[in-house]
């Protein structure tokens, strides 16, 4: 493992983001691990040597305004906005959608980059891009602490992660015996 690739997977071990046990993910997969990314969170020099690390595979996007999907997005794209001195607005939660508050605007044309924690399926990503484009602006890109998708996540606009780790995930009825005595956790996303 390179060793920026060791340092982020140690960050993540140090903060104890990454959990183990059985969880109930937002996608509705199942898995055997969790990324609790709220715990780097609590410590802002770990959130920006991340950003920083993120912002240095960003430099061939072009974008004025960093927009993260909440919650997951919110700490972490505040940090890039703030390192790439960029506008910073975000998308919360409305009856289960994501949807732009507080006054937030999008100018038609507006170069937008999204900044997400983690990446399963992609599915919070893809309402922010919806919200984007509904509004007239560009993606110009999105930019994620982990994808754990296993490249399976495809969008219309570059994709980078800091870091890439596939575990596995299965439905509810598909689930291995040793993770289905494990009692089930929704910590949050």
């Amino acid at each position: 493992m390179e060793n920026t690739q060791q340092e982020i997977l140690d960050i993540f071990t140090k903060t104890n983001a990454l959990l183990r046990g059985h969880f109930v993910l937002r996608s509705g997969l199942h898995s055997g691990h969790f990324f609790q990314c709220a715990k780097v969170g609590e410590s802002m020099k770990a959130i920006e040597r991340l950003s920083e690390l993120l912002v240095e595979k960003l430099c061939a996007l072009d974008y004025s305004t960093v927009l993260a999907p909440a919650m997951g997005g919110l700490v972490m794209g505040q940090e890039v906005a703030r390192q790439t001195d960029s506008r910073y607005i975000f998308a919360e939660k409305v009856d289960d959608k994501l949807s732009l508050r507080r006054g937030f605007k999008i100018a038609p044309g507006e170069k937008i980059l999204i900044v997400e924690d983690v990446v399963t399926r992609g599915g919070r990503v893809q309402e922010a891009v919806d919200i984007i484009q509904g509004k007239g602006g560009h993606v110009a890109g999105i930019a994620v602490l982990v994808d754990r998708s296993n490249r399976q996540t495809s969008f219309d606009a570059p994709f980078i992660s800091l870091l890439e780790l596939s575990f596995p995930t299965y439905q509810a009825d598909q689930l291995p015996a040793e993770l289905a005595q494990i009692p089930v956790e929704k910590p949050g996303s």
